[in-house]
């Protein structure tokens, strides 16, 4: 077994394995991409950071860790595809990833798996983690043109991204385990994102102040991806939320695109998960956050 750091090369290589393993658990097809792994594995440094075990040709497990910015906190992932299973991979990612995390510093370590991965469950327990939360994949099929609120919405311009990213970190800053991060590191995140397109990142105002806003993508997990939205605390309970909903559902539809999806903490103190059961959508899948300290 060879196992080397990964490059931007393997990355659609290092999807695909993610891809398979999630078909595998869960007994559907993954809607897992490239622009996923961009997402996670941002801020990484490959050469130090990642890990992939190969036997010959063939990927058999991934991983990766990388310290979140401003925090005390690392986020940790090992894939093992399924053909490699019960080889004892998964540990011995775990076991890269807790001394990566301690050598970046960090005092506690997090780390995701799929709600049935009673596999994962096991790994876990048995090295000193412990669930510390849950979280939800949701989805709405668009079977009609949707009907939107009467609050005026709009589309971002470039010169409003500053207050754009304020607005939304202040929205976040109820939520479990929220890091700022500062407007040069968000927009690192996002500017060369392929298919980035602003007219999909709506805000609300009043007056001269953004109220609420929302950051949306085209294609992501098979459809429109409703990444980011947020209602600052003055202006929370007037439907703001609501109204970005379902004015992204409507745009989305118009643009051919059917299928809706989004993440969201269980336990999110705002109720956001009432809030998108009320506009139809639904849980597709439930991930758990495993924490070890260190």
């Amino acid at each position: 077994m060879n196992v080397r750091p990964a490059t931007e090369a393997d990355l659609p290589a290092v999807a695909g394995v993610i891809a398979d393993d999630e078909s595998f658990i869960t007994g559907r097809p993954s809607r897992i991409g490239l622009d996923d792994l961009r997402e996670w594995i941002s801020g990484a440094d490959l050469a130090h950071d990642t890990w992939l075990f190969e036997d010959g040709d063939a990927l058999q497990a991934v991983g990766w860790c990388n310290r979140l910015p401003g925090s005390e906190v690392a986020f940790a992932a090992g894939i093992v595809h399924p053909r490699a299973k019960g080889r004892g991979l998964g540990a011995e990612l775990a076991g890269l990833s807790e001394a990566r995390a301690v050598a970046h510093g960090a005092s506690r370590l997090h780390q995701f798996a799929p709600g049935n991965d009673s596999a994962a469950a096991e790994l876990f327990e048995a090295r000193g983690y412990r669930a510390v939360r849950r979280f939800y994949e949701m989805a709405i099929e668009l079977e009609t043109r949707p009907e939107t609120m009467d609050v005026p919405i709009e589309s971002l311009g470039e010169d409003e991204l500053r207050p754009f990213h304020a607005a939304l970190d202040e929205a976040f800053q109820d939520h479990w385990e929220h890091h700022s991060l500062g407007f040069d590191s968000w927009w690192a995140r996002h500017k060369d994102r392929p298919g980035l397109d602003l007219s999909l990142w709506y805000l609300i105002r009043d007056g001269d102040e953004l109220a609420a806003v929302s950051r949306n993508e085209a294609n992501r997990n098979g459809g429109g991806y409703v990444a980011a939205i947020g209602v600052r605390r003055p202006w929370r309970g007037k439907g703001y939320a609501k109204a970005l909903l379902l004015h992204t559902f409507r745009e989305f539809y118009d643009r051919g695109i059917t299928r809706v999806t989004l993440g969201v903490d269980a336990q999110n103190p705002t109720g956001a998960t009432h809030l998108y059961e009320r506009v139809g959508m639904h849980v597709e899948q439930e991930n758990v956050l495993y924490e070890r300290e260190l």
